[in-house]
């Protein structure tokens, strides 16, 4: 257990098939804040933020960029780094998660999941989303623009079919419903905590966690031939920040289980779902909170490159100014609701 002076805040490593928008500066920027109030309250505080850079996603936009996925992460990992320093943000870490200290804890947790009984080889038949990295059951799905099937977030799907190893997460379906009981604060706010437990009410399906149709990733312990689901890899930065898995990590004794992790609604489910379960089954407390935030639009429309309404932080900071551009963000929406950003408002 954490030491009561301590407090462990994450943003979600963010992705870097595509470079810093406004929404990584909002998150960012919201938990910079709670970072510096918690240190003028006396804690001992551990920030991380980081950029997750594995996945199929990823290897397409490295060979459409005509770099190599190395290359492209390189490059596009140092763009984050870049807009932290704009932001003047406090962070004590930045984790890539194509550091070895990450691929040995993401080894370190998929065997935890082996000797746990909770991993199997199988095959799987499905439909997936590159985008969204994520695996969607037919009745997920929604009518696009055009009446063809997509993800529930608007992503187009392809259907998927190769051997895969898979986690055992039906039979973690009860116990994650007693831990939401016995942790009623566990997910805010209490709307997205409301969908997450009908979510899992309404059954879980065992998780796909490995690949073979590509090879941008970690590599399974014991089978070269698969690599780590983006996910379970992706979720396993906020144990490696603390030394994970060397057990007497002083990190680790001081600040697992994290305080809160900030997310986008929009990944809720892989935060209160999948990653609680696989912390049980590796025999590892959960952190104490997730918080989802929500999302912002532009002038009342969503942010699109087709639209070209796409807010860059580093334009936004140099026209207006960071103390102006911080404040706006964090006093124009109440947190966890979805947020309108204009001109005119922060002016």
């Amino acid at each position: 257990m954490p030491a009561t002076d301590s407090y462990f805040i994450t943003t979600p490593i963010y992705y870097v098939n595509d470079v810093p928008h406004l929404g990584h500066a909002y998150t960012t920027i919201v938990c910079d804040s709670l970072a510096r109030f918690m240190r003028l309250d006396g804690k001992e505080v551990m920030f991380l933020t980081g950029t997750d850079e594995h996945g199929q996603k990823v290897e397409k936009s490295a060979r459409s960029a005509g770099e190599t996925p190395s290359d492209f992460t390189d490059r596009v990992s140092q763009r984050f780094r870049d807009l932290t320093a704009k932001l003047g943000i406090s962070n004590d870490d930045f984790i890539r998660t194509t550091e070895q200290r990450h691929i040995k804890a993401c080894q370190a947790i998929w065997t935890a999941l082996v000797k746990s009984g909770d991993i199997y080889l199988g095959s799987y038949a499905g439909w997936y989303s590159v985008r969204d990295e994520a695996f969607f059951a037919e009745g997920e799905l929604i009518n696009g623009e055009f009446g063809e099937r997509v993800a529930p977030s608007g992503a187009s799907i392809e259907w998927v079919e190769e051997p895969s190893y898979f986690f055992r997460l039906s039979r973690w379906q009860q116990p994650l419903l007693d831990f939401y009981e016995k942790h009623p604060h566990f997910i805010l706010p209490e709307t997205r905590r409301n969908e997450v437990v009908s979510f899992v009410k309404g059954g879980l399906q065992d998780l796909s966690v490995s690949r073979t149709s590509f090879r941008w990733g970690v590599p399974v312990p014991c089978d070269n031939n698969h690599i780590m689901y983006v996910w379970l890899d992706a979720l396993t930065n906020y144990l490696t920040a603390t030394g994970y898995p060397e057990p007497l990590s002083v990190s680790f004794q001081r600040f697992w289980p994290a305080t809160v992790h900030v997310v986008g609604k929009d990944i809720l489910r892989f935060h209160a779902v999948y990653w609680p379960a696989f912390l049980m089954s590796a025999g590892i407390t959960p952190p104490e909170r997730v918080f989802a935030h929500g999302w912002w639009t532009v002038e009342g429309q969503k942010m699109s490159k087709s639209l070209h309404n796409v807010v860059e932080p580093f334009d936004l900071v140099d026209k207006f100014g960071l103390d102006q551009v911080r404040y706006f963000l964090l006093r124009e929406v109440p947190f966890g609701s979805d947020g309108n950003f204009s001109e005119t408002a922060l002016i």
